[in-house]
């Protein structure tokens, strides 16, 4: 029998609203899990099992006195520690920063909770969620549970590695260079980096706002094991919040495209060679489409070199001017090095070339709506190479800038401001496979649908996962 903490979030919430579990049962249920795994990947670096009971008693109350249920009514997530939860640290990876507690909820955890969602922990992130990689001076190293000597990774790996390994149904993170989708990748789940606009982001212990191009680049999201599970999480997600005057209240779901969808494969979207197994990845998931009833076709994606050279330059300017000071007296060594990387493989600009590149970023944008009014989807690698070894951006200012490279896509969808899923396609050597498939401006709903087909066809990855032990 399927134990209550492998379900979803969609069976979860329709099991309570049903009454056949209660939400204590599905709440107990995941903090046994996470008591029993937590400890061997270091993914939830907050406990909140004490308070999470709580919620769930109160969540089970209010159905036993005939209150309508949200529509993730007593489910169990967790959040990452980069956003504002009330009564909880937002250390992003930071020690200096572990003391400030949060005296209001950010828009995602405030639609999580009025959804009825129960949090029952937060999740780790690297220092100022600025790697690929999770590990930082406070919390520790987070490790992949398929493998511990690969990434999970950044910055949104605690989220990816606690929902593989089964604590809570979902788990929320976030992406400004692949965040989401490539610790979705390294773990073997699913996820959906939201349009630029889609869900509300705020923090209220903010002290500034952020500089320009996290505003336009970094979006909040949902991971989870099963599609449906991310489809109904980004719903609850995406419900208006004042705060956030980027929100923009479009539908979840658009019309109807005109059959059969024409899908863009690309290998080698920059350029850069494609490792083999990310190759038969794009391959299978091209043949599974074709027998879902799409039009695959092998054609390259316009100016992505381009784009992925402004994400650089324009993200580390903004850097440069705006945070630089504060991310060297407040991080580690290692990050030191992380980010001098960064800084080396990156042409920042003057504020005549920032301007210039900025302005450029249109022209960029205008040649993929043009290229997208031919093909709706693209299924696209999520990294050129397999899941990178622990720790190997640490390898030297050379080695950073083969990496960004190989993640040219990954980061070339923020600068779009575009939705992309990532979904797996397998197993290879023991390690998860998978795509990303990139979308219109707020069609989430047809990369969603693809990636559907696509697990459909392939199976949910964690279960293979769970078999191990």
């Amino acid at each position: 029998m399927t134990e209550i903490w492998q379900w979803g979030a969609v069976k979860t919430a329709k099991a309570i609203r049903e009454k056949k579990i209660s939400a204590r049962e599905a709440v107990e249920a995941s903090l046994s899990r996470m008591a029993e795994v937590n400890a061997s990947v270091n993914a939830v670096t907050a406990d909140l099992s004490d308070k999470a009971r709580i919620a769930a008693d109160q969540a089970d109350a209010i159905l036993a006195a005939g209150g309508t249920p949200g529509l993730l009514h007593g489910v169990p997530v967790t959040i990452k520690e980069n956003i504002d939860q009330i009564g909880e640290s937002t250390p992003n990876g930071i020690p200096a920063l572990n003391d400030v507690i949060a005296d209001a909820d950010s828009p995602v955890v405030s639609n999580l909770k009025k959804a009825g969602a129960i949090i029952i922990g937060r999740t780790n992130t690297p220092e100022f969620s600025l790697r690929w990689f999770t590990d930082n001076p406070l919390r520790g190293k987070t490790l992949n549970p398929w493998n511990r000597d690969v990434t999970p990774g950044g910055s949104s790996g605690g989220a990816a590695a606690s929902v593989a390994l089964g604590i809570g149904t979902m788990a929320h993170g976030n992406d400004l260079g692949g965040s989401l989708r490539y610790p979705a990748y390294a773990c073997g789940v699913a996820t959906i980096r939201p349009s630029l606009g889609r869900i509300a982001a705020y923090n209220p212990m903010g002290t500034d706002e952020r500089p320009p191009m996290l505003q336009l680049m970094s979006v909040q999201g949902p991971i989870a094991r099963e599609v449906k599970d991310v489809r109904l999480t980004l719903e609850v997600m995406a419900e208006y919040d004042p705060r956030d005057p980027w929100q923009t209240p479009a539908p979840i779901d658009g019309p109807r495209l005109e059959a059969p969808i024409r899908v863009a494969l690309t290998k080698e979207p920059a350029g850069v060679p494609c490792h083999p197994t990310v190759a038969s990845a794009i391959n299978k998931a091209g043949h599974i489409l074709e027998g879902a009833g799409y039009e695959v076709e092998l054609v390259n994606p316009p100016l992505v070199t381009e784009i992925a050279e402004t994400w650089r330059a324009l993200l580390m300017t903004d850097t440069r001017v705006m945070n630089e000071d504060v991310m060297r007296k407040l991080g580690s060594d290692n990050f030191q090095k992380v980010l001098d990387g960064y800084f080396a493989a990156t042409n920042t600009r003057d504020l005549k070339g920032y301007l210039q590149m900025f302005a450029g970023r249109t022209r960029l944008l205008r040649a993929w709506s043009e290229f997208m009014a031919d093909y709706p989807l693209v299924v696209a690698p999520v990294s050129q190479v397999p899941a990178f070894a622990q720790d190997e951006d640490l390898k030297g200012e050379a080695r950073i800038r083969t990496m960004l490279d190989d993640q040219s896509m990954l980061y070339a969808v923020n600068l779009l401001g575009l939705p992309s899923a990532a979904v797996p396609t397998g197993l290879v050597d023991g390690l998860p496979s998978g795509v990303q498939i990139i979308g219109r401006r707020f069609r989430e709903d047809t990369c969603l649908d693809a990636a559907q087909a696509i697990e459909n066809s392939v199976g949910v990855l964690a279960k293979e996962l769970w078999a191990r032990a």
